[in-house]
Formats: structure tokens, C-alpha cells, sequence
């Protein structure tokens, strides 16, 4: 696969290019964006795969809604559904997609809706009765026909975008140059314990102008199931399966593992078919299974022996949390437009 993706090299160049050529349009005012009368936070990424959008997300949801009426617009990737769509007691992973469903479970004061057209979406939001008086853009970095008035960008740790080259020969979806546009950079994922000296070492490899910070995956203290509950140390010592089907799922797996679980591991949104369900029980032969928060929301409508339990997590901040949430509520609180 290695070889394959040096050889696509030409095509990366020739991705690159087209890219860069759109963001100048863009820049220049020859290709249109679209400004709205409210504000909007958009988060997102360079690269293709998991940096980490739903718990930055959730993070700002719980900072925004106890103040505001906040709105999440996102794509709802690998959804069976087209179009507008706003969530309702109707709605189903199918139809919302995994990682919407999952935040609208857990946030029901909070807006959600669909639409691979964000300029459409964010107009069929601001014409509901109940209008948003913030929208959180999920995953639409490079979605320039919409203008944000707040960008936050996010970049693993142990897959900086800076390392990184344009697909297909790398995971980057524009030139690294699409930094630039970001109002805060977060490095995701890190160590807990990240010391101060690998934190001016990254920022100084990113070379950017701009706030950068660093958040780590945090994990909650239970596991939860429709059987109820079981604290992670108990469950780190039972013999399980643990199932994900996600861009990165080595810093689940390594939270719980034990020697003698077994591993099931599937791509990214995957849709689980009775068969592969099956294929896990049999594994499984009466263990309990253990997955992930956006897995479990597609996994629930099965009818399945197994017991079966996820694992919440949200982001956290190694340091600087009080200068992150007074930039975004400075900006929420000031903001009137976003031209």
C-alpha cells in the first residue's frame, strides 16, 4: 500500500494544484462565500480520518448551551438519507448519520440537523421557528462556499499535518497552506502528561502565527449498556471483546485491553450486518462486548445475545482550558455577522 500511494505521487501534485487554485478563488473573491447574520464556529481538519471533531463538538457544546441556543450543522457522512434533515424523536443513525445521532442522544437541548450543502442547511436552520443563536459547523474546514467567523482547526499528535502530504500519496485533503485560515489550532490526542519542551516542539514544527493548543482524549469512569453500568477498572479486568469501527481505534483498544480479549475491528461508520454481528458473537462465545460511543448507536437497533456496553470520552484540554472557552465565548458574545 506503501508503494502504491509514492507511485500516485503525480496525482497528489495534480490534487494539490486543484485545490490551491480553488482556495486562491476563493481568497480573491472570484469564487463566492456566503456570510450569515449569526455566529458560526466551524471545525474541521486537514486530513482525512479521525482528529477528534465529535468530542471537540461536545466540548463546545457544553460550553455554549447553558447561554445560547446552539445549532450543530453537519454533513452526516455515510447517512442513507439525502438532503435537509433535522433531528427529531423519528431520527436514527441511518438517517443522521453515526456521530449526529450520537450527540443528539446526549444533547437534546441542542439543534441538530443534516445537509451536505451547508449554505442550504444553515438557511433551513435560521428559518426554524426556534432560530439558533449559534451554529457549530462539523467537519467543514474546507467547506469555503459558507464563511465562518471562527475556525478551529484540529491535527493529531502522532499524525501532525505537517508531516503529512496531499492525498492520494498522503492524508491531507488541501496544502498544508490551509493552516492559515484557522482561527486556533488544537493538537489532539496527545499524552496526558505531554511535557512543556514536546509542546514548543510541536508548535515550532507547525510554524504558525496563531494559538495553538494541545487536548487529550479523556475517558469516563463507567461503561454503559441497556444492562446498566460497570466501572472501567472492572471491566478492564474481564475477559472481553472489544469491537470498533472507527479512523483510529489504538487508543481504545490500549485503554482496555487485556491479555486474552479479543479484537474486532471494522472501518470507519461501518454498518453492521447481521452476519458480522453473528461472526462477533460466536467470538465472543459469552463475553461481554465493549465498543465504542459512535459504534454502539449503530449497533443498538440489533437484536444481539451478547451484552454490550461503549465507553464515553471527551476532549480535554493539557492546559490553557480558560483561554480557549473566553476566545469562543468572546467571539459568540460579540459576534452580530460573519462577513
Amino acid at each position: 500500500m506503501i508503494l502504491i500511494r509514492k507511485l500516485l505521487f503525480p496525482f497528489a501534485i495534480l490534487y494539490g494544484l486543484i485545490t490551491s487554485i480553488r482556495n486562491l478563488l476563493y481568497d480573491k473573491g472570484i469564487l463566492k462565500s456566503y456570510s450569515f447574520d449569526v455566529p458560526i464556529i466551524a471545525v474541521g481538519n486537514l486530513s482525512v480520518g479521525g482528529t477528534g471533531k465529535t468530542p471537540q463538538i461536545e466540548y463546545l457544546i457544553r460550553l455554549l448551551s447553558p447561554t445560547y441556543k446552539v445549532a450543530v450543522l453537519s454533513r452526516g457522512y455515510k447517512r442513507k438519507s439525502e438532503g435537509f434533515i433535522l433531528a427529531n424523536e423519528t431520527s436514527t443513525a441511518e438517517i443522521l448519520g453515526d456521530e449526529p445521532y450520537q450527540m443528539f442522544q446526549k444533547f437534546p437541548q441542542v439543534q441538530f440537523a443534516v445537509d451536505a450543502n451547508r449554505r442550504n442547511g444553515i438557511s433551513k436552520l435560521l428559518a426554524q421557528k426556534e432560530k439558533p443563536q449559534v451554529i457549530l459547523l462539523d467537519d467543514a474546514f474546507q467547506h469555503r462556499k459558507v464563511k465562518a467567523g471562527f475556525y478551529i482547526m484540529l491535527t493529531m499528535y502522532d499524525d501532525l499535518f505537517c508531516d503529512d502530504f496531499m492525498l492520494p500519496t498522503g492524508n491531507l485533503r488541501e496544502s498544508r497552506n490551509g493552516a492559515k485560515r484557522a482561527d486556533i489550532v488544537i493538537v489532539t490526542k496527545c499524552p496526558r502528561a505531554i511535557s512543556e519542551v514536546k509542546q514548543l516542539e510541536i508548535k515550532k514544527k507547525i510554524g504558525l502565527d496563531k494559538t495553538i493548543l494541545f487536548s487529550y482524549i479523556d475517558y469516563d469512569e463507567k461503561v454503559y449498556g441497556i444492562d446498566g453500568e460497570i466501572s472501567v477498572e472492572e471491566i478492564k479486568m474481564t475477559e472481553k471483546v472489544l469491537l470498533a469501527g472507527i479512523a483510529n481505534p489504538i487508543s481504545f483498544f490500549n485503554y482496555l485491553l487485556k491479555e486474552k480479549d479479543i479484537l474486532a475491528v471494522f472501518a470507519d461508520h461501518h454498518h453492521f450486518t447481521k452476519s458480522e454481528i453473528e461472526a462477533v458473537e460466536e467470538k465472543a462465545n459469552g463475553r461481554l462486548i465493549v465498543t465504542t460511543e459512535k459504534d454502539y448507536v449503530r449497533l443498538k437497533k440489533h437484536s444481539m445475545k451478547s451484552k454490550i456496553y461503549y465507553l464515553p470520552i471527551k476532549s480535554s484540554f493539557v492546559k490553557d482550558k480558560e483561554e480557549f472557552d473566553k476566545n469562543i465565548l468572546n467571539y459568540v458574545g460579540t459576534s452580530t455577522a460573519n462577513g
